[in-house]
């Protein structure tokens, strides 16, 4: 075992490495300069299509409104509690900068994975649609590409039973036990319970349940978090300055803070942001390509709206409250750090309000985690073998909750950063199509959307 995890550790350190996050980072550059800027300066075009689009307005099994709140149920999860502390912790202040600029980024990446999704998005035998990279890969690259698609669909369906599955429940059964000295077995009944109710229902049920728990959490923790500033008020410029000074300066060692070089502000700034927002996983359009949209780009506007919320809003409160409060200097790291920061700012009753998030936001990613991992399965195995997927999904949160999770995390990690390769160069073969795509919709003041969708073979 020990060999198997230095091999998968040594594997990790590779995919999350310079390369990775320069094809990240590049890939998401080079879309964001062909489109202009455009999912920058069009945020706002965006939320007014979010607004219309919560009743459907095309083909598809969900309406626009709750595939993004589907999509964001994946990724509004411990990457934003934990994840944000995580990077904080071994990157320094600096970290949550370089969160920024992936985000930036990363809104062009997922507007263009939505848009390939709408566009090459097949139905399958059971009158679904069906998309994400693999079939924007097979529709849109053709034969000789076929191979890539397969392995994205393999480390996605593997991936998300770490990422998605274990680490989750994991996640939730820790807090549990720590706040309110919950057995973690019990814990991992419950969750098993609910999850059944919600995915044995398919992506219509799952999007409804995501449609009205995503709002409602993000906009609680929005509020909390705005508090804990409130009350640091005093401390907003600082934090603010320490982000931009540590982003190219090394942070030097303060407290419990080991200090750290800039490459540790980046990597671990662009890693988590990357881990919290998925943009460039290809995991997002999975979601969008079954949404009732008008057509590929009014799809795109809206999906791009995700990484904007899930990390320049969210991500953004729980770091600047870690570092506002000073909690960043306590040696603390994970969710610990986020608990001890809102506990610091509001004694008695902060360590459960993030107890309380991270259990709604873990139990609605392995909900949306479901849907990813059975569509890759669907895609390499056909229709059949979605229910005995949701099965097997089912029984796994007990052995997350309960388990100890060290090598299903590096695992799942190194699955998750592998699943952008065959996704990131698919995104920039495909670009020239969606640069002309979006060119024609706003030359036609957004008249010229055809609805997407490819016949299945």
């Amino acid at each position: 075992m020990e060999a198997l995890n230095s091999i998968v550790g040594a594997i990790n350190g590779v995919v999350w490495g310079p390369l990775m996050l320069v094809l990240i980072l590049g890939v998401g550059f080079f879309l964001q300069v062909g489109l202009k800027f455009m999912p920058i300066l069009r945020i706002g075009t965006g939320f007014s299509l979010l607004f219309k689009g919560r009743e459907g307005q095309g083909e598809g099994q969900i309406s626009p409104f709750n595939a993004l709140m589907t999509s964001l149920s994946a990724t509004i999860g411990t990457g934003n509690i934990a994840g944000v502390a995580t990077a904080v912790f071994l990157g320094g202040p600096g970290a949550l900068f370089w969160m920024w600029m992936t985000a930036l980024v990363g809104m062009a990446t997922k507007y263009a994975e939505a848009v390939c999704a709408v566009k090459y998005r097949e139905k399958d035998e059971l009158g679904n649609y069906v998309g994400g990279p693999m079939y924007y890969i097979k529709n849109g690259l053709g034969a000789k590409w076929a191979w890539l698609g397969v392995a994205f669909a393999l480390f996605g369906a593997v991936a998300a039973f770490g990422i998605g599955n274990g680490v989750q429940a994991n996640g939730v059964a820790q807090v549990l036990e720590a706040n309110f000295g919950l057995n973690t077995s019990v814990t991992g009944v419950v969750l098993m319970v609910l999850t059944a109710a919600v995915i044995l229902g398919g992506i219509t049920r799952i999007g409804a349940v995501a449609g009205k728990l995503v709002p409602f959490m993000a906009v609680a923790y929005i509020i909390a978090g705005l508090l804990v500033l409130l009350i640091n008020i005093g401390n907003i410029g600082h934090a603010l300055s320490l982000v931009f000074t540590y982003a190219f300066t090394p942070s030097a060692a303060e407290g419990g803070f080991a200090g750290a070089a800039v490459w540790a502000a980046i990597r671990f700034g662009v890693a988590r942001g990357v881990f919290s927002n998925e943009a460039g996983l290809g995991s997002a359009p999975i979601a969008h390509a079954a949404a009732e949209t008008k057509g590929p780009v009014n799809q795109g506007l809206i999906a791009m709206l995700g990484t904007f919320i899930d990390t320049i809003i969210v991500c953004s409160i729980t770091g600047l409250a870690i570092i506002a409060s000073g909690a960043w200097t306590s040696g603390e790291s994970g969710a610990a750090l986020t608990s001890h920061a809102f506990e610091l700012s509001l004694p008695g009753i902060g360590g459960y309000l993030i107890a309380i998030a991270l259990s709604i936001f873990a139990f609605t990613t392995i909900l949306g985690w479901s849907f990813y991992g059975e569509k890759c399965v669907e895609f390499l195995l056909g229709v059949k073998s979605l229910m005995p997927y949701r099965v097997l999904w089912i029984v796994m949160i007990y052995f997350g909750a309960t388990a100890d999770l060290g090598f299903i995390w590096l695992l799942a990690d190194t699955l998750n950063a592998m699943m952008a390769i065959p996704n990131l160069i698919a995104l920039a073969l495909l670009s020239p199509i969606v640069f002309k795509l979006t060119k024609e919709f706003f030359a036609s003041g957004g008249k010229s959307e055809e609805p997407g969708g490819t016949p299945a073979e």
